[in-house]
């Protein structure tokens, strides 16, 4: 068994991971392997990062030939029982799986039970479209925030170099193999600023100013639109946009913009217990029974659940979730919900930070 350690000089995260865990108790894990199942290819590679002495340090330990699965395998748990969360991408799937099975196997008993887990593909990976990413590949997301690998074989390419290497051990091979491991371990500590776009989308933004806008639009007509400046929860390592009904947010830093448009115009509210009033053609509104009781009954009729509601003119914000009461909308039909930007509102920065989390929420979900 060989074994390599590396401090990460001058190393830093940019991203609070002390949000998810203390930095003494985490370790970062990745594993190598020639093949996708424990029974039938071997586990040749466990290499891992950690906080100590305010500075980042890595850990490999390599299997120099078959018989020495065991090895590093206990090597690994008796380092990582000083740990209690365990970092991976996309281990859930394949890492802890393949290491349980071949502690099984080779009848180890294992103890990744007492270990936190969290694998940053699930934490990354609802971001994938929010992002433009073709896929959330380690790699794909390197790639996107501009990280350099000085490795140049792919996972499947090092097979062939680590069964030439139990033949006929040679520095370059030995080499190859820890530079890929160093890399997917020190990928995992650069991508970890990823994690800031998930905060966006876990509705941790806080409203800091709002301020309306006029404009014009492309047919002339004088338009207005909501300003919403908002602090993003941790600072993102590239400025994105995105946009979807309408509405527009630009993220860059820890500041994040929304643009959201603003209704003027009359739209009306639509009562449930439509049983309970009459519709007034003439009108064009519903009363309640116990007030349109003394309309004469020419000028009335049953009121239905299309035609049961009351018109209001006044200026309205869209929302997607209902969580603003009461809602209005244009037509019983209508998919399109709003609500009223009263002048409690305005006055209400609470209730622009729930509303700037549910207009993140919703591009986001367009994005899908």
């Amino acid at each position: 068994m060989t074994i390599c350690r590396e401090t990460l000089e001058n190393f830093s995260i940019a991203y609070p991971l002390e949000k998810l865990a203390p930095l003494e108790s985490v370790l970062f894990l990745d594993i190598e392997t020639t093949g996708f199942t424990a029974r039938s290819s071997q586990l040749y590679m466990i290499g891992c990062a950690y906080y100590q002495d305010n500075q980042w340090h890595t850990i490999q330990w390599m299997a120099d030939n078959y018989e020495q699965e065991a090895d590093i395998l206990h090597a690994f748990f008796d380092f990582a029982g000083m740990y209690r969360y365990l970092i991976h991408f996309n281990g859930n799937n394949f890492d802890l799986p393949f290491l349980m099975q071949k502690c099984e196997l080779l009848g180890i008993p294992h103890c990744l039970d007492a270990f936190e887990g969290i694998d940053l593909y699930k934490r990354i990976a609802p971001c994938k479209a929010f992002l433009k990413l073709p896929n959330c590949k380690q790699k794909t997301l390197e790639q996107f925030l501009g990280i350099d690998r000085d490795d140049v074989f792919s996972g499947g390419e090092l097979i062939g170099i680590y069964h030439e290497h139990v033949k006929d051990p040679r520095e370059f091979s030995e080499k190859s193999l820890f530079l890929h491991n160093s890399d997917d371990i020190k990928g995992m500590l650069e991508i970890l600023p990823l994690l800031a776009y998930n905060d966006i989308l876990s509705s941790n933004v806080r409203a800091k100013k709002v301020q309306a806008n006029s404009y014009r639009d492309i047919n002339g007509n004088l338009r207005r639109e909501l300003l919403i400046t908002v602090v993003l929860p941790a600072e993102l390592p590239k400025a994105i946009t995105s946009t979807a009904n309408n509405c527009f947010f630009k993220g860059e830093g820890l500041v994040g913009t929304l643009r959201v448009p603003v209704f003027d115009g009359e739209l009306k509210y639509f009562y449930s217990n439509y049983r309970d009033y009459y519709y007034l053609p003439m009108e064009d509104i519903a009363l309640h029974k116990s007030v349109a009781g003394f309309v004469d009954k020419e000028h009335r009729v049953q009121a239905s659940a299309a035609t049961c509601y009351t018109r209001k003119q006044a200026a309205y914000l869209p929302q997607w979730d209902g969580s603003f009461q009461p809602y209005f909308k244009q037509a019983y039909q209508s998919k399109e919900l709003y609500f009223e930007l009263t002048d409690e509102m305005k006055k209400d920065r609470g209730a622009f930070t729930s509303y700037a989390n549910q207009i993140l929420q919703m591009i986001a979900a367009s994005c899908l």
